[in-house]
């Protein structure tokens, strides 16, 4: 078993103790997205780490985007609801980049690919070096999003 689905259940069972209603019905969603990856495909296994952050950061940004329509639709209780389970999930996701050290990161590799006068021609050059280093720790849209800004879009 993955060492992050071991440490979610274990969470998951401390949060039951404790009586946190909240933490305790966001970890069991989580953990059903979890076994719905697993069992996703022609054959059920055991998913990796990066498998189980993925399927986190998947499920913070479903959660960030209902928040952001239900405030758009003026439920600010249902927002507040999302919101807190995003918080809940993301501390188990790690530190997220801030938006200088994305920009440092793409800087970097528009430097190292030679894509400077190339323009949006080198966005997937650009992409391939970027997003294994910055893959669970930044929304692909932000990163690439800084990539099309470097490159003059």
């Amino acid at each position: 078993m993955s060492a992050m689905k071991d440490q979610l259940r274990t969470d998951l069972t401390a949060s039951i103790k404790a009586r946190d209603a909240m933490r305790s019905s966001t970890l069991r969603m989580v953990l059903t997205a979890i076994t719905t990856a697993e069992v996703a495909g022609k054959e059920a296994r055991e998913i990796s780490d990066d498998e189980v952050m993925a399927v986190l950061g998947s499920e913070v940004k479903k959660r960030r985007e209902a928040a952001e329509a239900f405030t758009a639709g003026n439920r600010p209780a249902m927002a507040e609801k999302e919101t807190a389970e995003a918080a809940i999930l993301a501390e188990y996701l790690p530190e997220q980049m801030t938006g200088e050290e994305i920009a440092t990161v793409v800087s970097a590799a528009v430097e190292s690919t030679g894509a400077g006068g190339e323009g949006m021609r080198a966005m997937g050059k650009v992409m391939g070096v970027v997003t294994p280093q910055t893959k669970g720790k930044a929304d692909s849209g932000v990163v690439a999003a800084e990539v099309k800004r470097q490159l003059g879009a």
